[in-house]
Parts: structure tokens; sequence; C-alpha cells
């Protein structure tokens, strides 16, 4: 009896939301509101009825958000570490560390948080052995900047990805961010209102990471809009050694200087530290502010003038951000740029 020949069987395809867009005639984005069930979506019922009824014919099962978070047990944090670098007692990181603890305890999501080398440009100098040697259902980035290497190991792992305060070349990632632009320009621009025209920049390269190169790109906005020719760099790493040294070259070289802006709070109260020691008075002979508003901003003397971030939200988004790319795997990639507030102290004199 001849034996029969054996059937190979073809996997079925994937279902993704693009295939449900496409075939609902509908945008991915109103794909992914209807299935994550968002309220208030203004999203007329005709459609999302369509968008369902295409779903189940095409065999898309949609999880409920209690499946979502069952799905999710374990949260891996890779957090940039530089060289005698501690990076819980880093007063801005250690704070979105703060809000993303608070969340994944809600939820009851295990956290496993270990540090990635990085140089003065936060890129990485290592491959991350968190990704080698423990399953994590979802990861959140810290502070790095993704380069070639890391992004394709991100992507041979598949590990749903947010980005927070990091950046990449990639547009395969969400991201939580700060309005580093908007933020900085009101700084400057608060300077300029306080009747400063000679105002230096403190902790900034022209090649440094994004964030930084964003402030740096502002303050020059600024100025030329104000018809302010006159620049003034204090170039140097954000590590306050550096910001001290290149302050106090700064303003030993240009006298006429009445305000600087650090990058951050860090540069900005080393900068401010560099000026005293020169024998200036702070606000009356040099303003300083600073960004971020971290906790010895207040405790400074004078206390420092500084542009808030939330970094408590910052990290708590960051948890939702990737609870939602659980949900919608196949979504648009979004990024969450966070607001700053300012913060007026006593580092500031108005000249007018």
């Amino acid at each position: 009896m001849a034996s029969r020949p054996s059937r190979k069987t073809t996997p079925a395809k994937r279902v993704t939301l693009s295939d449900i867009a496409e075939k609902s005639d509908v945008s991915l984005t109103t794909v992914s509101l209807v299935l994550r069930n968002k309220a208030g979506s203004g999203i007329p019922t005709e459609t999302q009825q369509r968008v369902l009824e295409m779903a189940s014919d095409l065999g898309y099962r949609i999880k409920s958000p209690l499946e979502v978070r069952s799905a999710i047990n374990q949260i891996g944090i890779l957090l940039r570490a530089r060289e005698d670098d501690l990076p819980l007692a880093n007063p801005f990181y250690s704070t979105i560390l703060a809000g993303i603890e608070a969340v994944c305890r809600q939820n009851r999501f295990n956290l496993l948080s270990a540090t990635l080398p990085v140089n003065d440009d936060n890129y990485p100098l290592e491959r991350p052995r968190l990704l080698d040697g423990e399953h994590v259902d979802g990861l959140l980035l810290v502070g790095t900047f993704v380069d070639r290497t890391l992004d394709h190991l991100l992507g041979e792992k598949s590990v749903p990805t947010v980005l927070v305060d990091a950046y990449s070349e990639s547009t395969a990632y969400d991201a939580v961010v700060t309005e580093n632009y908007q933020g900085a320009y009101q700084a400057v621009s608060y300077l300029i209102e306080h009747g400063h025209r000679h105002i230096g920049l403190v902790g900034s390269l022209p090649r440094a990471y994004p964030s930084v190169r964003e402030r740096r790109r502002a303050y020059l906005d600024v100025l030329q809009e104000h018809d302010i020719a006159t620049t003034y760099f204090a170039d140097c790493h954000l590590r306050r050694e550096e910001a001290f040294a290149a302050t106090t070259h700064l303003l030993t070289q240009n006298p006429q200087i009445t305000a600087l802006f650090g990058v951050n709070d860090d540069v900005a109260i080393a900068a401010m530290r560099a000026a005293q020691t020169l024998g200036k008075h702070v606000p009356h002979d040099v303003s300083v502010i600073g960004f971020d508003d971290i906790d010895l901003a207040h405790l400074t003397i004078p206390a420092l003038t500084t542009m808030q971030v939330d970094k408590i939200r910052l990290g708590r988004i960051a948890v939702q951000t990737l609870i939602n790319r659980v949900q919608a795997p196949d979504s648009p990639c979004v990024t969450v740029a966070l607001r700053t507030s300012l913060i007026e102290r006593q580092s500031v004199q108005d000249l007018r």
C-alpha cells in the first residue's frame, strides 16, 4: 500500500493593525483607538463597528486591559551610568525611577534594573547584560543614546521598549522626553527680559546629547531673535568639574558677561561656584539660571532659578506608554514631550 505524501502546514500570517486599517479603509490611529476602547476618541459608532467586525473577520483577538497587565510580569530598566557615576544617586534619574516604581507597584509589576556604561556623550560602551540573562516583558531605556549596535540588539530581542530621556536615530521606539527647546527658550528669554544682553551658555558642545543640543539651539535662536550678536560658550561635558573650569575661563576672558544659562542644574551650580570663586556676587554681578529643578537647586546660596522638569510624572508616563505598547504592538510610535515650568528664586538680578 503506497504511503500518502506528507502535507506541510504553512503557519498563519499574524494579523496586524495595518491589515485591519487597510481592509476597513481607516487610518492606523483609528484602528488603535478603537481596539484600545479609548473613550472620548470622537470616532463615529459606525466606524468603530466596522473596525471591530473586520478585526474579528481577520482573526485578530482583542486583549482586555486585564489580559494586557497579566501579560506584563517583569519590566526591565537599563539606566545609563558613566565612569565613577552612581546612577541611583543621580538627582535627575533617581526621581524618574521613583515615578517608574510607583506605577509598577500599583500594577504589581516586578522591576529589574541594571546599569548600562556610557561615555560622556551617553553612547553605550558595552552590550547590556540584562538582555542576555533575564526575561523581561518590557524595557525602559533611561538616559542613553540607542546606537546602531544597541538598536540591532533590541530588534533581535523583540522586547517592547520605551526610551525615557533617551534618544535614537531610529523612529522605531516610543519615547518620553522633556520639551528641551521650549524650556531653554523660556530660560534665555527670561534673562533678556530682565535686562541681560551678555549671556553665556554653560555645559554644551556642538555635538552633544540631543537634549543638550536642543537647549543650545534655543539659546542661539533667542539671542538672534533679540538682535544680540555676541555669544559666549563655556563648552564642556555635563560634569561639575568641567563646568567649573570652563566657566572660570569664560568669565575671566569676558568680564562683561552678566548672566549664565546652565543646560542643567548641576553645571549651573558649578558655574555659580566658579563666579563666586572669582569674587563675583551672584546675582548682583552675574545671574545664573539652570534647567531640571533638582533638589539641590533650592539649597544653593542664593537659591537657583531654574526650569522645572516633572521627573516623577516623566517616569509614570513612561510605564503607561510601555503598557500601551504591549496592548497595541502595531500602533504608530509616539513621543511624549513634557513641558517645563519656570521656578523663580534668587539667582537672577533684574538690570532694568
